[in-house]
């Protein structure tokens, strides 16, 4: 561990390449399926073992998603762009070089908004996003010295998304990756599913002085495998950095793997100044052409951005941050929410049922909000029968909901009749109710009169008590505040 004081004396400079699985249903240059778990190499073809003769042939489906992330994220798309090989030793890609894109990256530039926990926001601009293929995946078993290859995965079409070196903590980089997973899931390109690869990250770390205007050399830590592995890793990476440098060691650019289970890199490779991939425009593809009719016709299948509907449940429905934060953290709750909101004016106590009583049946139940087995139109009505004080909260939560989930044909209110939960709101009836709870406890009537206002919770509970908890309870702290006072 090094102290904060020789830590401050250094700004640490994170950029980070995120690789997102698109979800197509065959791969990016062959008509093999993606579909993840099958039996190794059951989803393979001529083309994805790179036999000779044979010639790739770009999937549509994989552009059309690289551009709608390119449309989400204000880059500029690039309307003719080509592939290109990168010649570099996968031992788990056949053909021996990888098709990927270049100097035309199909989306250039861009940023992606993200909201840190102190409030701050701050756009993290974007270099590029390209399309690529994916390798497969080695397979080395314990106490086995034969490395297996598994090709399922090669030739599955990826998206790699790169920021400027424009990171300044690993919360900014979490908070980051948190903005990319959501967003692949709200534009359905990629289920962001980390345990088992589709989104994965490597983290470009440097550290220069505070004050200095070159960077620092970087090393990069590959495939990083959730959001809490990315930020331990550049939490390492960062004091091994400062260490090197306060010692007066030089910090070597390199390729570091990191070790989930020690919390600590080790080097692979080193990295030369320029790596020499020797890329050149692939022979076999033709280049992609977008045309302004193809880019529109992408542009009305883009559905409602995380961003947008937050501005909107802020803005329309007068939500606090907090809430619409949760409710746009998956594409489907805000979609639920947005539709109760037509069904009922309450946005504020739609939002706290949402974040209250329904998340805890999900989380119970380990289900999503899509086999939520009741409606908006029924919660609105049980919201409406809250507000018009014919029920409370509690026996609302407590009792007619957990009856609402039993799936009856019942309405809100035909359960509060039936269970006897109907409050009772009329002054002239709870007028006597309330004037017999003041009648026997005269002592502490008087102790309030003298100041003891903190009574009332006590005259509130007697009230509930012979009302047999049917006493609205705005009614009966009106009634006694009036009778108390006077």
């Amino acid at each position: 561990m090094i102290s904060e004081e020789i830590k401050n004396k250094y700004q640490l400079v994170i950029g980070l390449e995120v690789h997102a699985q698109l979800q197509t249903q065959s791969k990016i240059f062959a008509a093999d399926s993606t579909k993840f778990g099958n039996e190794p190499n059951t989803q393979v073809s001529v083309i994805t073992l790179g036999h000779p003769g044979t010639l790739p042939k770009v999937n549509k489906k994989a552009i059309e998603f690289a551009v709608k992330m390119g449309l989400a994220c204000d880059s500029e798309i690039t309307r003719h762009t080509i592939f290109s090989r990168k010649n570099y030793f996968y031992p788990d890609l056949p053909k021996g070089y990888q098709i990927t894109q270049d100097k035309e990256p199909i989306c250039v530039g861009g940023q992606v908004p993200i909201q840190l926990g102190d409030d701050r926001k701050k756009a993290v601009k974007l270099n590029r996003i390209h399309l690529e293929e994916d390798a497969g995946k080695s397979i080395h078993l314990a106490e086995e010295t034969d490395t297996l290859v598994d090709f399922n995965r090669a030739g599955t079409p990826l998206i790699e998304i790169v920021t400027e070196p424009d990171l300044r903590s690993p919360e900014e980089a979490t908070a980051f990756l948190a903005e990319i997973k959501k967003l692949v899931k709200y534009l359905e390109i990629c289920d962001g599913n980390m345990e088992e690869g589709s989104l994965r990250c490597d983290a470009n770390v440097s550290v220069m002085p505070k004050g200095a205007q070159e960077y620092g050399k970087k090393v990069e830590v590959k495939n990083m495998n959730s959001f809490r592995n990315v930020a331990r890793a550049i939490d390492h990476e960062h004091e091994r950095i400062i260490n090197l440098l306060e010692k007066g060691e030089e910090v070597i650019s390199e390729t570091r793997t990191f070790d989930a289970e020690k919390g600590t890199t080790a080097s692979m490779r080193t990295k030369e100044d320029l790596n020499d991939y020797r890329y050149f425009p692939e022979p076999d593809l033709s280049p992609v052409v977008i045309s302004e009719e193809w880019l529109n016709s992408i542009r009305t299948t883009m559905p409602s951005l995380p961003r947008e509907l937050y501005a909107k449940f802020v803005s329309e429905y007068g939500l606090p941050d907090y809430d619409a934060g949760f409710l746009t953290e998956s594409k489907e709750m805000a979609a639920w929410f947005d539709e109760l909101c037509l069904k009922t004016s309450n946005y504020k106590a739609a939002s706290n049922w949402m974040m209250g009583p329904i998340k805890s049946y999900l989380n119970e139940q380990n289900l999503s909000i899509e086999n939520f087995p009741i409606s908006g139109e029924v919660l609105a009505l049980l919201i409406h029968l809250i507000d018009e004080g014919k029920v409370s909260f509690s026996a609302a939560s407590q009792t007619i909901f957990p009856e609402l989930l039993k799936g009856k044909d019942e309405s809100p209110v035909e359960i509060a009749q039936r269970l006897n939960l109907i409050q009772e709101s009329d002054e002239a009836s709870l007028r006597p109710v309330v004037e017999r709870v003041l009648e026997e406890n005269k002592a502490k009537v008087a102790e309030y009169r003298l100041g003891k206002k903190g009574l009332i919770g006590m005259f509130m509970g007697q009230v509930m008590k012979k009302s047999q908890g049917k006493a609205d309870p705005k009614v009966a702290t009106k009634l006694l505040t009036e009778l108390l006072e006077n």
